[in-house]
């Protein structure tokens, strides 16, 4: 049976894929015009640690089997979660106190809530988490929020910007000191999300976040990128190491 005309564009609109990334964000009204507005993209420094630089994923490998890099490069130097594919983890190690900048965006998923929309995260040494999420609009964001320090730290407010919007992460993290196998000293965390202080100083009270690699956290760690299911971006990730107090 042939179908009307009318039919066949409804049923070819219905199967068309979404654009999670669109240049309009049907049905969000914007608290601000700068909302969606893009966070500037800073450039690393002489010395820096270039981790992703939009180009190649020599640099990463998949948690499960180590296998290459298997994520989308997307136009503008962006790396696109695939789900199904498993977190990446940097082939560099943490293993001292660094400044990382992460710059991603969240996907536009009206149709989803919580935990659903556009849900990522960033792992300092595989063990810490810092939330990436769409929580655009939360009067009073919690731990699982983005800028959350999963399971340990709520952030001080709430700076994200609008989703399908780059925004920035520049993060201090001192790992913890451990001597004779024994912990002399907590680890800790600062983050700024778009230029905004969201933890200034937080104590890492756990080994381990949840999803994280878990294992001895008197060893160095990797980066990890997590694959929770939804096709979040990241670009321009970069380390600069610190030096040890």
């Amino acid at each position: 049976m042939t179908l009307p005309i009318w039919a066949a564009v409804a049923c070819a609109l219905a199967q068309a894929p979404v654009d999670p990334f669109p240049d309009r964000l049907e049905g969000l009204k914007l608290a601000k015009p700068e909302d969606g507005v893009d966070a500037p993209s800073t450039q690393p420094p002489a010395g820096a640690v270039v981790l992703f630089d939009g180009k190649s994923l020599d640099g990463w490998v998949h948690r499960n089997g180590g296998k290459p890099g298997a994520w989308k490069l997307a136009t503008g130097g962006a790396l696109q979660v695939v789900p199904g594919t498993s977190d990446l983890l940097s082939k560099f190690q943490i293993d001292g106190p660094v400044r990382l900048h992460v710059e991603f965006r969240t996907p536009y998923m009206p149709g989803d809530k919580g935990q659903g929309r556009g849900n990522s995260g960033v792992y300092l040494q595989g063990r810490y988490e810092v939330q990436v999420l769409d929580s655009y609009g939360i009067d009073k964001p919690g731990e699982g929020d983005c800028g959350g320090i999963y399971g340990i730290a709520k952030p001080l407010v709430n700076a994200c910007k609008a989703p399908a919007t780059w925004q920035a992460y520049d993060i201090d993290f001192e790992p913890p000191v451990f001597a004779e196998g024994k912990k002399v000293a907590p680890g800790m965390i600062s983050v700024r999300l778009n230029g905004v202080v969201i933890h200034d100083k937080v104590i890492i009270t756990k080994d381990n976040t949840t999803s994280g690699l878990g294992g001895d956290p008197s060893t160095p760690g990797p980066l990890l990128l997590q694959d929770h299911g939804n096709p979040a971006q990241y670009r321009n990730i970069w380390l600069v190491k610190k030096k040890e107090k």
